[in-house]
């Protein structure tokens, strides 16, 4: 599956758009990685921890999206971006989205 976040493909035609393909995930910090975070923040820096974990999350939400275009019959993902909201306290949702297309 093509993801793109251009809105066309170089040298491609877009035979049909398919809709709104989008994979969403909400993940909660863990009690352990607060803690090591809790005492990085008194340091400074990068907290590893939290970076690891939405970096786990942007790939879950973006094979999601790619399995909802899929579902659709799309080879390709157009415009594709990422946005996140905090839930609740210590939670955060990371959505995928974009243009569910074929290409000649």
């Amino acid at each position: 599956m093509l993801v793109v976040t251009t809105d066309t493909v170089a040298n491609r035609e877009i035979e049909q758009v398919l809709g709104l393909a989008k994979g969403n995930v909400i993940r909660a910090k863990h009690i352990g990685s607060d803690i090591i975070a809790s005492l990085r923040n008194l340091v400074g820096g990068e907290v590893h921890e939290y970076t690891q974990l939405m970096a786990a999350a942007r790939e879950q939400a973006l094979d999601r999206m790619i399995e909802d275009a899929r579902k659709m019959g799309a080879n390709a993902i157009l415009g594709a971006r990422f946005t996140t909201a905090t839930i609740a306290q210590g939670g955060a949702e990371i959505l995928a989205f974009g243009t569910a297309v074929r290409l000649k």
